[in-house]
């Protein structure tokens, strides 16, 4: 696995965390966090929503920026929730909701939308007439709400962040590419791709050549749809996915 040298883009603290996980297993890693986390103006639509929040059935939380966020409303507002059923995409998130004695749960294998909607216990918490509240960043995926309504469900969003992209000077990621003799990109989400493809510039047929790791099928699909060559899909945005999938793919093929 040494011979990786690879870009990781992922919010900074997220991105210098991977990184030291990384160079604990001798991968070289450089960091080009390309995924910004504004928080959003507190509304009163949205504080409405939190004070609210223990009538619903079930929350899900759909990633460690809205984890982060919700716990710090909750507390704002002294809203107690520990009785509620929370669920999570993946375990880092659920952690940050069990630090504050929230009841979360989360899939033991994978970590995507696909793979929450299999267990057991949201299936036994969302019935006919449940009330289920998303937490998440602006825009993503509609799967979840789509499928628990299908189940009879009332299902609301509340959004709490916007992903923006960092301002980085013109050429700077294929210049760090370069400097730092990189051989592997790794983006953790959709978004994160949408802004490395973005940054990337009149470079992306070049850079498009380098191995891409991605978290999910869906973010695959939409890699390849853009051109990249070689795209590996880790099932799962964690540390632990993301090193399986480089044992599986141990030398850099370009």
């Amino acid at each position: 696995m040494t011979a990786w040298r690879l870009l990781l883009t992922r919010p900074a603290d997220d991105c210098a965390a991977l990184a030291e996980v990384l160079a604990g297993q001798g991968i070289f890693s450089n960091c080009l966090p390309l995924l910004e986390i504004a928080p959003l103006p507190v509304s009163a639509t949205m504080r409405q929503a939190i004070t609210e929040l223990p009538c619903c059935d079930a929350v899900i939380v759909v990633s460690k920026p809205a984890a982060r966020i919700a716990v710090d409303l909750l507390d704002r507002y002294a809203v107690t929730a520990s009785t509620l059923p929370w669920f999570s995409v993946g375990a880092a998130t659920a952690q940050i909701l069990l630090e504050r004695g929230l009841d979360a749960s989360y899939p033991d294998e994978g970590d995507d939308s696909e793979a929450l909607l299999q267990l057991p216990r949201l299936r036994a918490a969302v019935t006919a007439n449940s009330r289920v509240l998303i937490l998440r960043g602006e825009g993503g995926r509609e799967l979840l709400a789509e499928r628990l309504r299908e189940l009879g469900a009332s299902v609301d969003y509340l959004e709490l962040y916007r992903r923006e992209l960092p301002a980085y000077p013109p050429h700077e990621l294929p210049r760090r590419i370069a400097a730092e003799r990189l051989n592997g990109l790794v983006v953790s989400s959709g978004q994160g791709f949408v802004h490395l493809r973005q940054l990337a510039g009149d470079a992306w047929p070049t850079l498009a050549q380098l191995p891409l790791f991605v978290p999910s099928p869906r973010v695959a699909e939409q890699a390849r749809a853009a051109g990249a060559r070689t795209v590996v899909d880790c099932r799962g945005a964690s540390a632990a996915a993301l090193l399986t999938a480089l044992r599986e793919h141990p030398v850099a093929v370009l």
